[in-house]
């Protein structure tokens, strides 16, 4: 037993609600639960009770025994001083307010049936991935739907939480912000970290002046990450160590010592080397990045924008002084759906919050034009019946996994709640 199980009781009255009494026999009649806001102090407040011939209004607070409100030490704080009843699910002691007077306790046991406790029981059984991997394919449709819309927001809200705190330690730049999310997302999963403090230690002002040029913008990135400390033969090496030791020189920049980047476990392709002049090129050829990412609606639109390859160089190379059959290396369109996923449309999310706009839709239309993800969460949704269609579906069930199922959070759940009606 757990107590958000008895948060779900009461909140929907799922027991025998007519015939309450508390544990020293006063009738006890429930004209508002109040409201379960998940805050810190009492689990429910305003709640409106009559307790024998007297009506309280105040707040709730639900245990699983009474004595847990001395382990949580509820008596020392003034939080609980309006607490009209305690709700448990087995009383063990009294307790009193500070005026020594005591709180009414309803043993919630007594009035729960025992088909919605087996019910409860069997939704939490021991899982091997997932709780209610075996029940997936009763769930409506149309629940479904509407919990992986709040499920995708959500999402957004927390990835936009990191764009909000890049916001203020760039005086509120929005170019800088977005400079600063791409160069996370090239970095991909070994590199974005390293990436993120590259970007973040060069002033995109200097970017704004120097675009212009590209082997400058790509010096500044590839100086910065490390690769242009050394002593090469090659020519193109020597231009570029050149240039970005004259622009360090030319704007006082102070030279950052970062993590190596990683090469190790990347496809060619993938290699930080290209990744960085893929970068530097697009910020060479969209000089109103920003603007275009920002208002983008179609998924065509955004692959035109990132219609971009590597510089010249980088066409027979893939590190210095090591010359490779000759390949011209632009983005993919995969690899540009993950930059939708994870930079353009959690940027628009966040701008157009930060001016008050409404883009909910919007935001949906576009990501449902993006192919779904492919990874192992999504082979197991799929192999019990969810299999997602696009990006919406894709993300909006990695926020399922990550932040209800794995921390068993199946009573906040729209399918958890939906499996425990239909089987009561």
């Amino acid at each position: 037993m757990k107590e958000d199980f008895l948060h779900y009781l009461w909140k929907f009255k799922k027991f025998d609600s007519l015939n309450l009494k508390t544990f020293n026999g006063e009738e006890i009649t429930i004209i508002n639960v109040g409201q379960y806001l998940e805050l810190a102090g009492p689990d429910f407040f305003n709640a409106q009770i009559v307790i024998g011939n007297q009506k309280w209004a105040g707040n709730v607070e639900i245990h699983l025994k009474s004595s847990d409100w001395y382990v949580h030490h509820h008596e020392r704080d003034e939080a609980y001083k309006n607490v009209i009843l305690h709700v448990v699910w087995e009383h063990d002691t009294e307790i009193f307010r500070s005026n020594n007077t005591e709180i009414p306790v309803l043993e919630l046991k007594k009035y729960v049936d025992a088909a919605t406790i087996a019910n409860y029981k069997s939704l939490m059984l021991p899982k091997s991935w997932i709780f209610c991997e075996k029940q997936l394919k009763e769930i409506k449709k149309f629940t479904l739907k509407n919990w992986q819309e709040r499920l995708f927001f959500e999402r957004l809200e927390r990835k936009s939480n990191p764009i909000f705190e890049l916001l203020k330690e760039t005086n509120n730049d929005w170019e800088a912000v977005l400079f600063c999310l791409l160069a996370k997302n090239f970095g991909l999963n070994t590199n974005g970290e390293i990436f993120l403090k590259m970007a973040k230690s060069i002033p995109f002002s200097i970017i704004r002046k120097e675009r212009f040029e590209v082997e400058n913008i790509e010096a500044l990135l590839l100086g910065t990450s490390g690769f242009l400390d050394s002593e090469k033969e090659d020519n193109y090496f020597k231009d570029l160590k050149f240039r970005y030791f004259y622009l360090l020189h030319k704007y006082q920049i102070e030279k950052k010592l970062l993590e190596p980047v990683q090469f190790f476990k990347h496809r060619p392709d993938n290699f930080p080397t290209i990744r960085l002049s893929q970068l530097a090129n697009l910020f060479h050829s969209q000089q109103n990045l920003f603007s275009s990412i920002s208002t983008s609606n179609s998924v065509e639109s955004i692959y035109k924008t990132f219609d971009v390859s590597t510089s010249d160089y980088w066409q027979n190379h893939y590190q210095f002084d090591k010359e490779s059959p000759k390949k011209k290396k632009k983005l993919s369109k995969s690899f540009i759906d993950l930059v939708i996923i994870n930079t353009i449309i959690p940027l628009q999310f966040a701008y157009s919050k930060s001016q008050g706009k409404e883009i909910s839709e919007d935001l949906i239309q576009l990501i449902n034009e993006v192919a779904p993800e492919k990874n192992a969460i999504m082979d197991k949704f799929s192999s019990f019946g969810i299999k997602p269609k696009n990006a919406f579906e894709t993300q909006s069930l990695l926020q399922l996994k990550k932040e209800y199922c794995d921390k068993s959070r199946c009573l906040e759940c729209a399918i958890g709640m939906e499996l425990l009606k239909n089987n009561q």
